[in-house]
């Protein structure tokens, strides 16, 4: 296994790098210390051939413009907090808003914009890069002085394994995860709608039409939300009787785990190119998310991205949990690690 750095452009911070993985199988990662962006994932197809199965840009320049989170590290909160507000131990915080009335992702300035210190890690099983920062207390409001580290690993089983640490020296609230966009044909080619999807879940988080939490967990069983054996994503995308695929125009959903550690939750399949993705987590859910919206971008090697061309598969603490009682806790005290890992395995069928 292999690693290299090269710079990859400057950001308001300062000098970003931008670091290439390299396992004994071909298996290819470049990610970014500016916003810990994925920038690319190539991967090899039932035939040995590879592609970047990720959606992002060849430039840093590009990524300090405006796009929906291509790859990034998500936080101090990721997905959405209604109004913006929550309160602790009494104490009321308002969070920068920057969706609808919402907060979203972290905020205006949020974990996918900052530039982050880098350590590369070789071990004897594993390679990979470590950022690390400090996220100070008020940060888009949010409070408590918040030291994190995700680590980016790459193994010869062809993981990526992302790992979260963070502990703080007030009571906050921690939820973080990454975006990237997958097509396990290719990026910038065809639409994910014939990818064969399995989700174990049975239950999601019902939202409104601002596609915030309303509390309520709606079961799924024979629904267009039931992915508890393989099913097109793109077979009930489209029911127009479905308010909650109707709401954000297709899916963006946070399905509930019933995990209790690292385990497997989702499986992807792609038959042309023979490509698997499994996701393993210990995190309690996990948002699919499907470009609902129309507008097309430009990505790597000016190939045209567009709605359906890519899908989420974003695992998270719940959204808005620190306004639902009934959801998980998402609170992080002083003395106390938030600790979560994900695992995103490639093979072929």
């Amino acid at each position: 296994m292999d690693i290299t750095v090269n710079k990859f452009g400057t950001c308001p911070d300062g000098e970003a790098s931008i670091y290439t993985l390299i396992n004994d199988l071909g298996m290819c990662i470049r990610l970014t210390n500016y916003g810990g962006i994925i920038q690319s994932i190539l991967v090899p197809d039932k035939n040995g051939i590879l592609a970047d199965v990720v959606l992002g840009f060849d430039s840093l320049e590009e990524y300090l413009g405006e796009h929906p989170y291509f790859g990034a590290l998500i936080g101090r909160y990721s997905n959405r907090i209604t109004k913006g507000k929550f309160s602790i131990n009494g104490s009321e915080y308002q969070l920068q808003k920057n969706n609808l009335s919402n907060t979203l992702h972290g905020g205006i300035k949020g974990f996918d914009k900052k530039l982050w210190a880098a350590e590369i890690i070789q071990e004897e099983h594993y390679i990979g890069v470590r950022l690390t920062g400090v996220s100070p207390d008020g940060e888009e409001g949010f409070p408590g002085n918040l030291s994190l580290g995700v680590s980016y690993l790459l193994n010869n089983d062809n993981e990526l394994i992302i790992k979260y640490k963070a502990y703080t020296d007030k009571t906050t609230i921690v939820n973080l995860t990454n975006h990237s966009y997958f097509n396990l044909i290719g990026a910038g080619t065809e639409s994910i709608l014939e990818h064969d999807l399995y989700i174990k879940s049975n239950k999601i988080v019902e939202t409104n039409t601002e596609l915030v939490p309303t509390g309520k967990l709606l079961d799924i069983e024979n629904t267009a939300f039931d992915f508890s054996t393989y099913k097109k994503i793109g077979f009930d995308i489209s029911q127009n009787n479905n308010t909650q695929i109707t709401n954000g125009g297709g899916y963006d959903h946070n399905f509930v785990l019933n995990n209790k550690s690292l385990e497997l939750v989702a499986k992807v399949k792609e038959n042309k190119s023979g490509r698997l993705l499994e996701v393993l987590t210990d995190q309690p859910g996990m948002q699919l998310f499907t470009i609902n919206f129309k507008n097309r971008m430009i990505g790597k090697g000016q190939k045209s991205y567009f709605g359906r061309a890519a899908f989420c598969l974003e695992t998270q603490d719940f959204p808005d949990a620190p306004n639902h009682p009934n959801f998980p806790s998402t609170l992080l005290e002083p003395g106390a690690i938030y600790s979560r890992e994900t695992r995103y395995r490639f093979s072929t069928i």
